[in-house]
């Protein structure tokens, strides 16, 4: 469900999308000056999180670099720092398999910033085909990280993304951005149905389901999901200065394949893997781009192309049905 000020996308085929063509916009020789502007960034150690932290501090802005692994995180700022010869990139601990861990984050961003302009919800974990493990809460990982993780990390972090929209702090009302890491996963290997609803119970009571689904199917299932919320964040806070976009960043060789068997992660690389330098595309110009203020609400796909999601992705009662569902998961935290 597309809300933006723009004509309705044109559906980009299945062969495009997996093998596209040359991109018209590129990073960082496209991404403007950000100057003033704070980023947040989940998942910026490795792959595409940590070149878009790259390419973000390069051209000036201020970036927090969210993740669960202090050593790893800081192994990523230091070669940033280095290779950029600026010092703007900063940890933020997260764990977004753990709610509490979340809240915490969030509140630790807070009490160091009153402002931020752009949040990138990267980070995402991969167990197909096999059943990953469940969340600190109970919930099938896959789903708790893409989605109930990065959800609550968004939710609290909408106080200071509307200040900063307003211009209680800097005195310029501003569009501030949400930008949501999907993957074509939503459409090609979701279940037919969409979101299996019992698949999301906690604990035992959805291993029948995840069973039944497997990890391929719920790690579609889970990238679904992020369109989802995405599209219904952009309903709900549109009218506020808030501009939401989910997006497929291109077949990218990163760190997300590392709980692939080897076999088939060499398989995925031959037949569809392209550089890290274009995989940071799409979210760059999802997070900076002057044409994407206008594109709320929509999906884009490689290279930064305007996409039409899949069926359930534009179904507007499935997306509320979810986004109440996480609000119940994290009332109490």
């Amino acid at each position: 469900m597309s809300i933006s000020k723009l004509s309705p996308p044109v559906r980009v085929g299945s062969f495009s999308e997996k093998w596209p063509p040359k991109p018209t916009w590129r990073a960082p020789r496209d991404v403007p000056d950000l100057t003033g502007q704070i980023f947040l960034v989940t998942g910026g150690s490795a792959g595409i999180g940590k070149e878009t932290c790259r390419v973000l501090v390069e051209r000036n802005a201020k970036v927090y670099l969210a993740t669960r692994s202090e050593e790893k995180a800081q192994a990523a700022i230091e070669d940033i720092r280095k290779s950029t010869g600026k010092s703007s990139i900063h940890f933020l601990h997260i764990d977004l398999a753990d709610l509490a861990s979340v809240r915490k984050a969030a509140e630790e961003y807070n009490s160091k910033e009153t402002e931020l302009h752009v949040l990138i919800n990267n980070a995402g974990v991969l167990y197909a085909p096999t059943i990953g493990p469940l969340s600190k809460q109970g919930y099938d990982m896959q789903f708790g990280v893409h989605v109930l993780g990065h959800y609550f990390l968004t939710a609290l972090l909408m106080p200071t993304l509307l200040r900063t929209a307003k211009g209680e702090v800097s005195g310029t009302p501003c569009r501030v951005r949400v930008v949501a890491v999907s993957s074509d996963a939503h459409e090609r290997t979701a279940p037919k149905q969409g979101i299996v609803w019992d698949s999301l119970q906690k604990g035992d009571a959805a291993l029948p389901a995840r069973k039944k689904l497997t990890g391929t199917r719920l790690y579609g299932q889970s990238k679904l999901g992020m369109v989802l919320v995405s599209s219904e964040l952009a309903r709900r806070y549109g009218g506020q200065g808030v501009v939401a976009i989910s997006l497929h960043p291109g077949g990218v060789k990163s760190e997300l394949m590392r709980n692939l068997n080897p076999v088939i992660a060499w398989i995925v690389e031959k037949v569809r893997i392209y550089p890290v330098s274009l995989g940071v595309i799409t979210s760059l110009y999802a997070a900076t781009s002057e044409a994407a203020l206008d594109m709320n609400g929509e999906y884009l796909t490689a290279w930064a192309r305007r996409q039409v999601p899949s069926k359930h992705a534009r179904n507007p009662a499935m997306a509320e049905r979810l986004w109440k569902w996480c609000e119940e998961q994290v009332s109490g935290f």
